[in-house]
């Protein structure tokens, strides 16, 4: 059977979620900023034309800011999570197969669906589907590779003509689509290969289909032969609904005020290691290794600079948040120096194995390692439960102390009191 694939992605997702619950900014410039409200990260179509720039410093845009009256909001991770893991069950009932790419990105396998019309209807169903459902709008790209199929949704998106559907099942359509495609908008073509493909010549997409493929090996890489493939309608990726296990786990951020005090980033380090065992047990994983790391801001040339980062391991394979706080704490007490601001922290655990497949020490203590799994189980139940919280004492669970979002949205779905009121 042909491959198909379809690639599904959400339209300025950000923005696309912040609009579920305020329907009046429906065609209102919006956007939404990393985190300590430094950059935008998404942009509503209506501030794209206004010349709002992906990734540009808020403050270089305030005039515009003020001057449209844009709607500027913070980045609502919880509410963002949530909504994508909605899109992701939804598109789960419209395939037999899924890879999800992104938080707001999904491969479909589409293998049954043979017909062009079929196909495009069933695109046509998806966007349908997952506006009535969830109510963020996607473009779907349909197409026999993966590389294709990436192209596709960028035709999609790139021209209100096609509906938010382009299928590139047809090679005269895929050919056409390839000549009027910059070739640094090709899935795995970064901008240092842009930029030596553009010095040879090599403007879009379609020429560099027409490199030869010992060409690209020789001047590029192994990668780039498998994309020009990819793009001549040969599929070399598969689909993989399968994530590979996490080869390390980092918690770190900046944070909103600058930190003097060794028992404040104590207990930031505290929470980051705590943060960073639950991700770790929720990937049915383990580590040995924790390494702490600080630093003051470089940007200020009026304060003295330091960073440092310290590493060691924990005497067994363990995703106990006890052992890795207790580890982390004694790290940050090694590097830590007095007289500076510091202004991020971070916690990355690594050398991670998954628990199935962990070899047990001679000295083990099988009974205590069950307690601890037990324990971890009892608190990660309750933490995810919403009905309260438990914590270590050294943590500092304080909502948005490390960042400044000063124009935060409601936890509209994940939070009883910020549920929305109907009159």
């Amino acid at each position: 059977m042909k491959p198909v694939y379809a690639l599904v992605d959400c339209n300025n997702f950000y923005v696309s979620c912040e609009r579920l619950f305020k329907p009046q900014l429906k065609k209102r410039p919006v956007i939404v900023l990393s985190n300590n409200d430094g950059c935008v990260v998404s942009r509503s179509q209506e501030a794209k034309a206004l010349g709002v720039s992906m990734a540009a410093p808020l403050f270089k845009v305030r005039d515009l800011v003020e001057r449209h009256q844009i709607e500027v909001f913070s980045s609502n991770y919880a509410l963002y999570a949530d909504i994508s893991a909605r899109v992701m069950h939804t598109l789960e009932e419209l395939s037999p197969e899924m890879e999800i790419y992104s938080i707001d990105e999904a491969f479909l396998n589409l293998a049954g669906f043979n017909s062009k019309d079929g196909l495009h209807q069933h695109g046509q169903h998806i966007c349908h589907t997952l506006y009535q459902h969830v109510g963020v709008p996607v473009c779907v790209g349909i197409a026999p590779t993966k590389t294709l199929a990436k192209l596709a949704n960028y035709g999609a998106k790139h021209y209100p003509a096609t509906g938010g559907v382009v299928d590139l099942m047809d090679q005269r359509r895929q050919k056409k689509l390839l000549h009027i495609t910059p070739v640094g908008e090709i899935w795995g073509v970064g901008r240092r290969s842009t930029l030596q493909l553009q010095n040879m010549g090599i403007n879009t997409a379609l020429q560099l289909v027409q490199m030869p493929l010992q060409t690209a090996r020789r001047r590029f890489s192994i990668v780039m032969e498998r994309t020009i493939r990819e793009l001549n309608g040969e599929p070399c990726i598969e689909l993989d609904n399968q994530p590979a296990a996490k080869q390390q786990i980092l918690c770190s951020r900046s944070f909103g005020q600058k930190i003097t005090d060794y028992d404040q980033l104590r207990e930031t380090v505290c929470e980051f290691a705590a943060r960073a065992a639950e991700k770790l047990r929720q990937g049915q994983q383990m580590t040995q290794m924790v390494n702490v790391s600080i630093r003051t801001s470089p940007f200020d040339a009026h304060e003295p600079c330091y960073a440092n980062s310290a590493t060691a391991k924990l005497s067994t394979y363990s995703n106990d948040s006890r052992e890795i706080v207790a580890l982390a704490t004694q790290l940050l007490k090694s590097i830590w120096k007095e007289d500076y601001r510091y202004a991020k922290a971070g916690v990355m655990l690594g050398d991670l194995c998954l628990e199935d497949r962990l070899q047990p020490g001679l000295f083990d203590d099988p009974q205590q390692r069950a307690h601890s799994r037990q324990l971890m189980q009892a608190i990660d139940q309750i933490n995810h439960s919403g009905r309260g919280k438990v914590w270590l004492g050294g943590q500092r669970p304080q909502q948005d102390w490390f960042m400044n979002r000063a124009h935060l949205s409601p936890a509209y779905t994940t939070r009883w009191e910020d549920l929305p009121q109907v009159f």
